[in-house]
C-alpha cells in the first residue's frame, strides 16, 4: 500500500461500505449523541482531553471542511472512557478563521462534553455520516495507539461528520477502539453523564 493510501482513508457514505459486524454497524450508524450512548453502556463515563492546539488538517480532511490543502486548524483530541477503558478516540478540527460567535464553547471545553453541546444546540446542523476503516499507519490510528500505549493488529473502524453553526463548520472524527466490543449495556435510569465529550 502506498504512503498516500495509508494517509488518505477511503470514506464511504453508507455504513455497509466498510463491512462491519452487526454490533459495529449499530455503533457506527447511530446518528445520535455518542456521549449519551456510551453513558448507557457503562457505569462511569468520562472524557480525557489529550490535546487542543493549532495544527494542520490531514490530507483526507481539507476538502471535507472546505480548506486549502494542509491549512491550519484548531485541533482537539480526546479519549472517551467507559469504566476507565478507552473505547473511542475523538478528533475534532475547526478552521482557525472560525469566530467565537460560530463556536463559542469550543475553546473552553476542557474535559466537558462536545457531544452534549452539539446535540443540545438547536442552531447546530448535523451533516451526513461518513465511514472508513483506517489503516494502522493512518495518522489518526497512530495517534490513537500512542494515546493508549498499544499497537493495533487490525484496521480501525471510524466515522466522521461535519457540523455547521451559523457560518462556522466543525469536523468530528471518531475511531472505535477494540475495547468497545467489551461493553455491555447497563441502560440504567440513573446512568450518569459526567459532562465530558466526544
Amino acid at each position: 500500500m502506498t504512503p498516500l493510501k495509508v494517509k488518505h482513508a477511503r470514506w464511504c457514505t453508507h455504513v455497509n461500505g466498510v463491512f462491519p459486524s452487526p454490533v459495529m454497524r449499530d455503533w457506527l450508524s447511530d446518528n445520535g449523541s455518542l456521549t449519551r450512548k456510551l453513558t448507557l453502556h457503562s457505569r462511569q463515563f468520562r472524557v480525557e482531553r489529550l490535546r487542543q492546539e493549532q495544527s494542520r488538517c490531514l490530507s483526507d480532511e481539507f476538502r471535507m471542511i472546505g480548506l486549502p490543502r494542509q491549512a491550519r486548524v484548531q485541533e482537539r483530541e480526546v479519549l472517551l472512557r467507559c469504566d476507565e477503558l478507552p473505547v473511542v478516540f475523538g478528533h475534532t478540527i475547526v478552521p482557525t478563521g472560525a469566530t467565537a460567535a460560530d463556536w463559542p464553547f469550543f475553546g473552553t471545553l476542557g474535559n466537558r462534553s462536545l457531544g452534549t453541546t452539539l446535540f443540545g444546540d438547536p442552531r447546530v446542523v448535523q451533516g451526513t455520516l461518513q465511514y472508513a476503516r483506517l489503516h494502522l499507519q493512518h495518522p489518526l490510528a497512530r495517534r490513537a495507539g500512542m494515546a493508549i500505549g498499544k499497537e493495533f493488529t487490525a484496521p480501525l473502524f471510524a466515522r466522521r461528520c461535519l457540523y455547521q453553526r451559523k457560518k462556522g463548520v466543525l469536523l468530528v472524527t471518531e475511531l472505535f477502539l477494540p475495547a468497545l466490543s467489551d461493553l455491555t449495556s447497563h441502560s440504567r435510569p440513573g446512568a450518569r453523564l459526567n459532562e465530558s465529550t466526544r
